[in-house]
């Protein structure tokens, strides 16, 4: 007998960060700079929140988050009907493609964007639209908006874009919005909301407050440092965020990851500083990369983006030598975490390296053509 399975063929498989070695000798020389992580351990009281939920992990948690809800209505001045979450913000993504889309329905997102995009959008059921990014690695919103059709049912907007780092305007979003249908639900992921510094940057729920098919997407993992708890969060217009329940996983949030998420919100005076840090850091590199030559798209995440096309697997092995594990897409280009100082010290080191080896194959190439 043979088991009924959906035909998963043409599912793109999301691939994690490679992780550094662990059995290794030098295991400690090698830095993870593949999966956007925050380097900085948890606070202590963070720590603290988590010891005292560990007496009671026999028991399901809360569904209502009424804690970490609060604190976020205090936050953002919505009501606790506006607030729904999710195992991170790929959850929540996840929960809005299945509330919105479903078999001949199409989902539309600038590309290359954020891996798990295609990967969702074919779970659900729906078929996804990539519009490719302008040559300035930026969203292309008139492209975007000539890819919808009768079948669109979400449209998805990173800011900062995943893995290009590059933001969006306040009024390039507004006018954006103001030509999609108003049926149509319009996503802005802001994962790295807290690293982006643009000043006239777009804010997702200054644009939920005006257009009531707007839904913002946000995550602890990355400047709060929870990655490994999974826990993430829309705002959202009541309806929506009716609908979102409705698909969400029972318990989907941990009562640690409930817990640490409160705790991280009143202890954001100090996180705050080691997201200065850490932009600070991305700043410094971005400088000493251009001074090489290397002409990278401004970022306001966490991360740079090496436009590298055919050079890309090539050019992962050279930071590979270097002691760091970097986050390629072939044909496309690598992505790069900030992290610790020393690591950071190693992506402008492998950088001089790279810009060297990729400018003595170009006089190659140009000598054997004269």
């Amino acid at each position: 007998m043979t088991i009924r399975l959906r035909n998963l063929s043409a599912t793109p498989a999301y691939k994690p960060g490679k992780a550094a070695p662990t059995d290794a000798p030098d295991a400690h020389t090698v830095f993870k700079l593949s999966s956007n992580e925050n380097p900085y351990p948890p606070l202590p009281s963070v720590v603290r929140a988590l010891e005292e939920q560990l007496d009671s992990v026999n028991r399901y948690p809360e569904t209502a988050a009424s804690a970490l809800t609060r604190l976020l209505c205090e936050r953002f001045d919505v009501e606790p009907e506006n607030v729904v979450f999710g195992s991170g913000s790929v959850e929540i993504i996840s929960q809005l493609m299945r509330a919105t889309a479903g078999a001949g329905d199409e989902i539309v997102f600038a590309w290359r964007s954020f891996e798990a995009y295609p990967m969702l959008a074919v779970a659900a059921g729906a078929t996804p639209v990539a519009v490719p990014l302008t040559p300035t690695h930026e969203h292309d919103f008139a492209a975007m908006l000539a890819a919808i059709t009768p079948r669109t049912r979400l449209i998805l907007v990173c800011n900062p874009n995943n893995p290009t780092g590059t933001t969006i305007s306040a009024d390039a979003l507004e006018d954006f919005l103001a030509k999609v249908p108003a049926e149509i639900v319009v996503v802005v992921d802001e994962a790295y909301l807290q690293f982006n510094r643009r000043p006239d940057t777009a804010i997702g729920v200054d644009a939920m407050r005006r257009h009531d098919n707007v839904v913002v997407a946000h995550t602890f993992s990355k400047a709060y440092g929870l990655a490994g708890l999974r826990v993430g969060y829309a705002l959202a217009p009541e309806t929506v965020a009716t609908a979102l329940r409705q698909v969400a996983l029972p318990f989907g949030v941990t009562s640690l990851a409930q817990a640490a998420a409160v705790a991280s919100l009143h202890a954001e005076t100090e996180l705050d500083i080691r997201v200065d840090e850490l932009v600070a850091e991305r700043d410094r590199v971005g400088a000493a990369l251009a001074e090489q030559g290397w002409e990278l798209p401004a970022s306001g995440g966490n991360f740079l983006w090496f436009p590298l096309g055919d050079d890309t697997t090539t050019a992962a092995d050279v930071f590979e030598e270097h002691g760091l594990l970097v986050r390629p897409f072939a044909g496309d280009g690598l992505r790069v975490t900030i992290a610790e100082r020393e690591a950071n010290d190693r992506i402008i080191a492998a950088g001089a390296a790279l810009r060297s080896s990729l400018l003595q194959q170009t006089a190659v190439a140009e000598l054997e053509l004269s």
